[in-house]
Order: structure tokens, then sequence, then C-alpha cells
């Protein structure tokens, strides 16, 4: 059993009393809600005849359902339009704080509780959203919840749940240029398998993890679900203290001073024990694009779509329905498959720095004949500061729509929304049958940077090669990819 991790650290602090069946009750310091999850949860404690334990600990957004081309009200689309109103009801009856359209501060839940400084180190955080996840990068301990969880988290500030084993990935080295955390997670998850995190919560820790940036560690944590981890995270260090300062709720003064010396007490010692660890070599990673319908069907860009024999016997049954989905021959080389659609954002990578790294390789060239792409600001203080670097004037410049901010096409619960057979190169978080919108629709995921190249080229291409400047409207051209070889260890 793991010992000493922050993971036990923050779950014996939180940890109200242990119940018959070997869980505990869990107590949540900070319960963030959203359109749509939502109205069942309060429609409960209505007919039970409840009200919200600690509404003051509660914060809401409004994100899923909104449109990206215009936000005016009411919504062109009648159930959005309920659906927020009643979001409004709810938050305006129960006291609970609402971060509405036009605030300022409105935008994809998890991108903006981060940037407000309410994702702090040593708390426990709860969401109806499966990517609550991404507020681990802080040191949090923080789960999706469903509907039902939401109602009880909303009645009593806690929660039902069996402790998890932890997991120490460590990833040693440093990343290459052109490799982002987007590519390091899917190389991970590639590794380790969708269902190989079930039971565990992930501590991501070693050099390339201490040199990500806090939006670096928020895009790694986020996709730790889909690795089938319950949670994942990063110890909180000098990077973390640097971001959250100076934030609307972080702390301030001497409560600062405080705040960070115990922050700094709950990482990982090394005393600490895990019950399980891998090791990766973060310079052997390559950038990384999914070819299939899950998160761990990807492969470098240099490499080609896996044959039968080259896959894990009790992966071939999901590999063949992959192939007849996707349409795409097994050996094909990855680069150069064409791509309709090229969608930048959502809480995966719609933060300020992944909005940079795209822009950096859209300066100075243009979308190609035919494809549609569109760039959305996972948060209205994340528009509004890009906007200031004039980022949007680049991508509008390059052929890029530059939308209002949103879930978006991540899981397409809105009008932005892929249309028959079309194939998308998504910076979101899952290539799931239909899950952009269309029931027969495709998705490549892949960083911002390797978006923004695959919008300028008309196909998947390597962003190596874009990241020198332009040159006659040509890519320049970098070293060949490094060959795969990560070193795993259990």
């Amino acid at each position: 059993m793991s010992a000493g991790t922050l993971y036990d650290k923050v779950w014996d602090l939180h940890r109200v009393a242990d119940l018959p069946g070997g869980g505990s009750q869990l107590f949540i310091g900070l319960h963030l809600i959203h359109e749509v999850t939502s109205p069942q949860a309060f429609a409960a404690l209505r007919d039970l005849g409840l009200s919200v334990r600690h509404p003051e600990r509660t914060v809401a957004t409004v994100d899923h359902i909104v449109p990206t081309t215009s936000q005016a009200r009411p919504f062109a689309d009648p159930l959005a339009e309920e659906m927020l109103a009643t979001l409004e009801r709810n938050c305006a009856e129960h006291g609970i704080a609402l971060h509405g359209l036009g605030s300022g501060r409105q935008g994809i839940v998890h991108v903006i509780a981060p940037e407000l400084g309410l994702t702090q180190p040593g708390m426990t955080v709860a969401c109806g959203d499966s990517h609550t996840s991404t507020h681990g990068a802080f040191g949090a301990i923080a789960f999706g919840i469903g509907t039902s969880q939401v109602r009880d988290v909303l009645a009593s500030q806690s929660l039902a749940m069996a402790k998890l084993k932890v997991r120490r990935i460590r990833v040693e080295g440093a990343l290459q240029s052109g490799v982002y955390a987007k590519d390091l997670v899917l190389h991970i998850i590639r590794r380790l398998g969708v269902k190989g995190g079930v039971g565990y919560a992930y501590e991501f820790a070693g050099p390339a993890i201490a040199a990500l940036s806090m939006e670096e560690r928020m895009t790694l944590c986020n996709m730790a679900i889909e690795g089938g981890a319950r949670c994942g995270y990063v110890n909180p260090d000098a990077v973390t203290f640097a971001y959250l300062k100076g934030r609307p709720h972080a702390p301030a003064g001497e409560a600062w001073d405080r705040a960070v010396a115990w922050w700094s007490s709950l990482a990982s010692g090394p005393e600490a024990v895990f019950d399980d660890e891998v090791v990766f070599d973060a310079a052997t990673i390559a950038p990384t694009v999914t070819w299939g319908i899950t998160p761990g069907q990807g492969i470098g860009i240099d490499e080609s779509i896996p044959t039968l024999e080259q896959t894990e016997p009790d992966e071939r049954p999901i590999a063949e329905e992959a192939y007849r989905y996707m349409d795409l021959r097994p050996g094909t080389p990855i680069e150069g498959v064409p791509v309709d659609v090229c969608f930048i954002g959502s809480c995966t990578n719609g933060r300020l720095s992944d909005l940079r790294a795209a822009a950096a390789i859209a300066r100075g060239r243009h979308v190609a004949p035919g494809i549609k792409a569109f760039v959305v600001p996972g948060s209205e203080q994340v528009a509004a500061a890009a906007e200031a670097e004039g980022l949007d004037a680049v991508f509008r410049d390059a052929g890029f729509e530059w939308r209002e901010p949103g879930c978006s096409m991540c899981l397409a619960m809105n009008p932005d929304r892929l249309e028959g057979r079309q194939i998308s190169a998504s910076s979101s978080n899952r290539n799931f049958k239909g899950r952009q919108g269309s029931a027969s629709g495709r998705t490549l995921l892949m960083s911002p940077a390797m978006v923004a190249a695959a919008a300028v080229s008309g196909h998947v291409a390597d962003v190596r090669r874009f990241l020198g400047p332009p040159t006659d409207g040509a890519p320049s051209p970098t070293a060949p990819a490094a060959l795969e070889t990560a070193a795993i260890r259990a």
C-alpha cells in the first residue's frame, strides 16, 4: 500500500469517516458545477427538501452548451437557453457564485478555476465532468463525478469513495523542441493503455515534469482519466506557487507565506512508498497523433499505422474496429493523412500557452484550401490576454476563425460539430466514435501546434518542420524525428 505520498496525505486530511463497505466519506474542498450535470442534482435536492450545505465552496460557470460564434441571449438553441437559465436560477436560489457570459470570468470550468486561484494544493476538488483530474496539476486530488454524486456533494459537501492505489510515473530527461505535454500524455497512454490506470491515482514526477509550466501540467493531468486513472497530480513546487501568487482567490500577505509552507509539506517525500512505478525517457518521445478510436491508439508522427501483427493480441479487436471506422489502412504513414477540420481549444489545450504555440506555427502562413480551421479560447480571460498579444489577428490573418470561449467541438454539445465523414485534427481529449458531433465523424488527437501545422498543410504534418520562420511560403524543415524508443520499467 502507498504511504507518505501527496495522495495519502490529502486523503487522510479530508477523510470524514470510514464506511462499512471499505470506502471513506471524503470532504470536498471545492465543488465546481456547470449547466449539464447540475440541473438534475438541484432537482433532487428540492425533492428531498434539502439545501446546499456549503454554497461558498461551490462555484459555477457555463461552458458545454454555449455557442462560440455568437453568445447573444436568448440562444438560438432553446434547449441550451433553458439549461443556462436553469443554472442561473439554481445558483441564485442557493447563493452560489456563477461566472456567466460577459462576466470576464466565464469559460471552461477546468480553465477558470485555476486562473482565478480557486484550485490550490492540498485540496479535494470534485466536478460533474470527467476531466476534473486537470486540477491535480496543483497538487490537489481532483475527481470527476456523476450527477447523483453532484447531488451528494451539494447536500453534504462530501463524497463516498474507495481509496486508490498510487502509481508514480517518472519522466526522465527533457522533451525535444516541438514536443509538448499533449504528446507526452498521449505517449504515456499509448504505452500503459486506456485501462492501465484503473484503480490508481497517477503521480507525475521527474525532471521532465518539473520543467513543465503549470498550463502544461494541467494538460498532462487533464488526460490522466483517458489512461484509466481516477486522478492524476503533480507535487506542488516553485512553479505552482509562482502561478498562484496574486490570483483573486489565492492567499495574500502572511497567509500566503503560511500557505506555501503548508503546501510544500504535502509533497511526496523521499520516504514515500508507491504501489507501482513506471519510468519514461522524455528525449525519445516524438510529436504524437492518435489514429484510432481511443486515446491509447496513438503513434509518433514518424511512424505508420500499426498492422494487426504489430498490435498486442488483446488489442486486436479494437484495432480492427478502428481500421474500419477511421478508414485508415494499416501500414500507412500517419504524416500525410488528409484532414477536413482543425480545432484548437478545449479544457485540455485552450489556454494562453496553447494558443501561443499554435500561433507561432500559423504566423506568416495560411490555412490550406478547403480546410475549416478555428480557435476557441478556454475562457474570457484567455481570450482577452490572447487579443492583447495580437494572437487573434495572427490566426485571422492565417485564415482561422477566432471564436468566443466554450467547450466547442470537444464534445459538440453546441453548434460546433463535424459533418458526415469529416476528419478532424483536434487538440481536445477524446477521439471516440461520434465524439465531435457526427455519428461517422473521425478525430485525430494532437497538440495545438500540430493542429496548426495540419491546418496550413491540409494534412497531418510534423510540427518540427515548421518551427523556423516560413521561407517563400514553405515550412522550414528540421532534423528528422528521433526513433521512438521510450524505456518503461514496472
